[in-house]
């Protein structure tokens, strides 16, 4: 089988694999649909372990299943977790899934962008979505950021009415704007650096846009009742954005950390004026756990959620490359979605 093998952001080689065995309690799919994440374009993250195959975000077909499998069948349509937990560990009994280190050591083989993929027999055991008839499989591919998205906000404690800052439109922005809105926050304001990806926020449900060239805790307050926010979220891995947080959120909010920063990133941080005067909450979020998958499967499936006006290109494996060029820069693209068996895409 061909595959789009990673060894750095400006090369993404067309290979030969065999197709891989799958064994007892396991299953080998046909990936139809495979989205690129901005995480796939963090060299300092993805150099060391390259050359590999990327793609976690994926949706496609059954093709042959491992003796002992007997919920799912061959032509079922599916998305899948490439990470999943134990549930029976410290972190998982205290709701930290994401932090299991068994979720750390699971993953696909050999990953989204490759023509099959086999699901080793814990991650069919408990990280199989069946896709009702109305998801397609391009819709499936925002599963997996979806749950990411939903748990963060679950983790900051998002409460209806409240006001939302949220620093950064790309894929991960736009995904967190819906999910707010869906969720009932009282106002959704979203800032950029592109103008394409503001005009996106807005299309979406950002009640306000605001170039983040012109963004200061000033231009909140006037669209915001003279307030700060309650729940400020980064999505872009700015240096700035993270010192803009700090300085937008209102007394009794939270900051979440979404997005990584670059290798060996600080900020400073003042206690005295953050939090102990201000009871400000910091937090972060990774991944999501499969009870957030399915949960945002629902959401995608009844329109919370609208991932179709998303997709900015669909490309067949053989230009992955041009793909994952399209990501890196950030600019004119949201969602690029591979095609692994569409060579004409």
């Amino acid at each position: 089988m061909q595959v789009a093998m990673y060894y750095n952001n400006r090369d993404i080689r067309i290979e030969d694999i065999p197709i891989p065995q799958i064994g007892p309690g396991e299953l080998l799919v046909k990936v139809l649909s495979s989205g690129i994440c901005g995480s796939d374009v963090m060299e300092w993250y993805r150099l060391d372990k390259a050359p590999l195959v990327l793609g976690h975000e994926i949706a496609g077909e059954i093709v042959s299943i491992g003796k002992g499998v007997d919920r799912y069948k061959e032509g079922n349509r599916i998305s899948a977790s490439h990470h999943v937990p134990c549930n029976t560990c410290h972190y998982c009994l205290n709701n930290h899934h994401t932090v299991c280190e068994t979720l750390r050591r699971t993953n696909f083989d050999p990953g989204g962008f490759a023509e099959y993929i086999r699901l080793p027999a814990i991650n069919v055991d408990r990280g199989v979505y069946l896709l009702p008839d109305e998801v397609s499989y391009e819709d499936a591919t925002f599963i997996e950021p979806a749950a990411c998205v939903l748990r963060g906000q679950r983790l900051a404690n998002l409460q209806p009415g409240q006001s939302v800052l949220i620093l950064g439109s790309g894929i991960a922005g736009l995904l967190h704007v819906q999910m707010a809105s869906a969720l009932g926050a009282g106002r959704v304001v979203a800032t950029d650096i592109v103008d394409y990806r503001l005009n996106a926020a807005q299309r979406l449900g950002a009640d306000t846009v605001i170039h983040a060239k012109e963004y200061m805790p000033g231009r909140l307050r006037q669209v915001n009742n003279g307030r700060l926010a309650d729940l400020v979220i980064i999505c872009t891995t700015a240096t700035r954005a993270m010192e803009q947080a700090l300085k937008s959120v209102d007394r009794g909010g939270t900051v979440l950390f979404f997005s990584p920063t670059d290798k060996d990133v600080t900020i400073p941080l003042s206690i005295n004026d953050l939090l102990f005067r201000n009871d400000i909450t910091l937090t972060s979020s990774y991944a999501g756990s499969p009870a957030d998958h399915m949960v945002a499967l629902e959401m995608i499936r009844n329109g919370k959620i609208r991932v179709k006006e998303m997709i900015t290109h669909r490309l067949g494996l053989d230009d992955a490359g041009t793909g994952f060029q399209l990501v890196a820069e950030a600019r004119e693209s949201i969602k690029v979605i591979i095609e692994p068996h569409n060579i004409s895409a």
